[in-house]
C-alpha cells in the first residue's frame, strides 16, 4: 500500500530541510517587496479599489506568496521528504514535483483571488447606495470582520486547519505519483488552505486589501493558527480578535489603529496616487508605477468596496 510506504519515508536531512524552509522564506520576502512597492500609496480602507484584472491577479498573486509560504512549510518539507525517501528505495520520482506542488497551491488561491474580484467589482457595479461609507459602509465592514471570526468557531473551519496543520495526514489520504500528481495535490492543499483562511481573507477585503499594515496582521494570524502547537487557543483567540475587532470598525472606526477611513484625505490621496482621485490623478511617477503594475483604469472613481468617499 501506498499509505505504508509513506509511513516509513526516512528523515531529511538538516541541510535540505533549511534549505528548503530558506527558500521559502526568501520568496515570501521577496513578494512582501514587491508587493510593498506595487501598494505603495494604494490604501484606501475598506474596500479598496482592485484595479484592472491583470493588475489584481498578479498583485494577488505575490500577496499569497508572502503571505503564505511561511505557514506552509512543514507541508512543503514533508512533500520532499517523501519523494526523497522513494529515490532513497530506488523508486522513480520525478525532479521538480516540489516546486509543482507550490504552484498548484498557488494556482488555487489565484481562483480565490478570482473570485473575491468578482464579488468586490460585481457590488460594486450594482452601485448599492446603502453601502456607501456615509450610510451602512461601516456595519456592512464591521459585519464582515465579526462574521470572520464566528467562522474561525465552526466545524468546517476546525476541519480545514487540522487538514492544514497535519502534513503527513493530508499526504497519506491524497498523495498522487509524478509531477501531474504533485501539481494536483498542491491544488488539494490550497483548496483546504483557502477553506480554512477565506474569512481572514474576508477581513483583509473589509479592512483594505491594498493596506501592507493589514496584510501583515492577517499573515500573522494565519502563521500563528498553522504553525503554533496551541491549536484550541490560537484558533479561539483570533476569532475573538476579529469580532472584537469587526465590532469596532462598525461603531468605532475612528478610533481602530491603523484603519484607513474611505471619507479620509489618505483615501483620497490613496486614490490620487492610482489617478482615480478627484484630482488631477497623482504624478508622472505614480502613473508610471501602475502603467507597470498592469493598467489600474484611470477612469473608473473607486467608491471604495460600494463605500465611497463621504462625509459619515
Amino acid at each position: 500500500m501506498e499509505s505504508a510506504t509513506l509511513r516509513r519515508v526516512p528523515p531529511l536531512s538538516l541541510a535540505v530541510q533549511l534549505g528548503l524552509i530558506f527558500g521559502l522564506v526568501l520568496l515570501a520576502a521577496i513578494a512582501w517587496t514587491v508587493t510593498g512597492d506595487r501598494m505603495d500609496g494604494m490604501d484606501a480602507g475598506p474596500g479598496t479599489d482592485l484595479g484592472g484584472l491583470g493588475f489584481w491577479v498578479t498583485a494577488w498573486v505575490v500577496m499569497m506568496a508572502g503571505m503564505m509560504f511561511p505557514s506552509i512549510a512543514p507541508m512543503v518539507v514533508m512533500h520532499a521528504r517523501i519523494g526523497e525517501g522513494k529515490r532513497a528505495g530506488g523508486r522513480v520520482a520525478e525532479v521538480g514535483t516540489t516546486a509543482l506542488f507550490v504552484c498548484g497551491y498557488l494556482l488555487t488561491w489565484a481562483g480565490a483571488g478570482l473570485i473575491g474580484y468578482a464579488i468586490i467589482e460585481g457590488g460594486r457595479a450594482l452601485d448599492i447606495g446603502f453601502l456607501d461609507w456615509d450610510s451602512a459602509g461601516p456595519y456592512v465592514a464591521g459585519g464582515v470582520i465579526v462574521a470572520a471570526g464566528l467562522y474561525q468557531l465552526t466545524p468546517m473551519k476546525d476541519a480545514c486547519l487540522r487538514r492544514c496543520r497535519s502534513p503527513m495526514g493530508f499526504l497519506l489520504t491524497s498523495w498522487r505519483p509524478g509531477r501531474a500528481g504533485a501539481l494536483r495535490m498542491g491544488v488539494a492543499h490550497g483548496a483546504w488552505c483557502v477553506g480554512c483562511c477565506w474569512g481572514l481573507m474576508a477581513a483583509l477585503f473589509a479592512l483594505g486589501v491594498m493596506s501592507i499594515g493589514w496584510m501583515v496582521v492577517i499573515a500573522a494570524l494565519i502563521a500563528t493558527e498553522k504553525l503554533l502547537p496551541w491549536k484550541v487557543v490560537a484558533n479561539r483567540g483570533i476569532a475573538m480578535l476579529l469580532i472584537v475587532l469587526g465590532l469596532g470598525v462598525a461603531f468605532f472606526a475612528d478610533d481602530v489603529p491603523g484603519l484607513t477611513l474611505p471619507d479620509s484625505p489618505e483615501a483620497q490621496a490613496a486614490m490620487d496616487a492610482m489617478g482615480m482621485g478627484e484630482s488631477s490623478g497623482g504624478s508622472s511617477m505614480d502613473d508610471q508605477k501602475m502603467k507597470d503594475a498592469g493598467s489600474m483604469p484611470s477612469e473608473k472613481m473607486p467608491d471604495s468596496g460600494a463605500m465611497p468617499s463621504g462625509g459619515r
